[in-house]
């Protein structure tokens, strides 16, 4: 048996297990018996989705769509596993992300350039292609009929170009991926909760991320469901935090400089300093040595998605 976190109106979600625990979600919708799962994250998530399934009573028939945010690996990377276990679904995906799961190839190497090959391999293993003909390159405001429910499709740029959100309208709640950021329940203080940015590479926009937020709190959700880590209360109180560390992430970029000898590693550090302002601001009680050791890797990859944005800024 895997824990299983049950929420209300039909929305279950598991720990993917990825690295480390409370790191990455897989969200199951079931309405009727009809299931829709909600990111995959890495290959080996697989054998606990399946589990999860088998706990929650769903045959491997029941299952209709795997909805995927964006095909970044840490939400994509199982999908093609996951699509030859569930072999009546369909893979609901961004236009932009479409190509990428019927052919991974250009994917993978993006991400080897990220993390290095030995790295990229580590963590994801083979990525499996998925058959064109299973692939749902989904528009902006498309419908997915589940059961008695609908899930609508919202096009989310500002972590990257090929995100979705996914709005459940029958609970009030969205599907947000990363676009509005990532919440670890380590950091939450007496049942509250905060928020970080994600600047991963290589698509950071944060006008359109802005955008992006202001869309999903326009929907006035119940609540929300991140990938990095599952049910966010409070969106409207949350989506300020947001904002202020959108403006806070490009101060910190800008202060870097044009020069690009070392500036990546700058940025960091001024990223480290602003999370210790945010320790000190949210009241968090994770010991600092651990605040660092949760922070590390997307710090790492916050300063590389900013160091990407500047060079484009500078490119325009």
């Amino acid at each position: 048996m895997i824990p299983i976190y049950s929420y209300d109106n039909g929305i279950f979600a598991i720990d993917a297990q990825y690295e480390r625990p409370l790191r990455a979600a897989i969200h199951f919708v079931i309405d009727r018996g009809r299931a829709a799962i909600i990111d995959t994250a890495h290959n080996p998530s697989v054998k606990h989705t399946l589990q999860a399934a088998a706990q929650l009573g769903l045959k491997r028939e029941d299952v209709d769509y795997i909805c995927l945010t964006h095909v970044h690996l840490d939400h994509a990377g199982g999908a093609g596993a996951l699509m030859r276990e569930f072999s009546e679904a369909k893979l609901v995906v961004h236009p932009r992300g479409a190509r990428h799961m019927a052919n991974p190839v250009q994917l993978m190497a993006g991400v080897k350039a990220v993390y290095g090959a030995t790295e990229a391999e580590r963590l994801y293993g083979e990525l499996l292609p998925v058959p064109e003909e299973r692939i749902i390159a989904a528009a902006d405001e498309m419908s997915i009929k589940l059961g008695n429910r609908e899930l609508r499709c919202l096009d989310t740029p500002g972590h990257a170009r090929h995100h979705h959100c996914y709005y459940d309208t029958t609970a009030n709640a969205v599907f947000t991926g990363d676009v509005f950021g990532v919440s670890y329940r380590e950091l939450d203080v007496d049942d509250r909760q905060s928020v970080i940015v994600t600047s991963s590479p290589v698509q950071f926009d944060p006008q359109a991320m802005r955008d992006s937020i202001r869309r999903i709190l326009a929907l006035q959700p119940k609540t929300l469901y991140l990938t990095h880590f599952s049910q966010l209360r409070e969106p409207e109180a949350r989506g300020d935090d947001l904002y202020r560390l959108i403006d806070a992430y490009v101060a910190i970029a800008e202060r870097a400089g044009s020069d690009e000898e070392g500036r990546c590693q700058r940025i960091a550090d001024g990223l480290w300093q602003l999370f210790d302002a945010e320790a000190q601001r949210q009241g968090w009680t994770l010991p600092h040595e651990k605040m660092r050791e949760l922070l590390k890797s997307d710090t790492e990859l916050n300063a590389q998605g900013l160091d990407v944005w500047l060079k484009s800024c500078a490119k325009a």
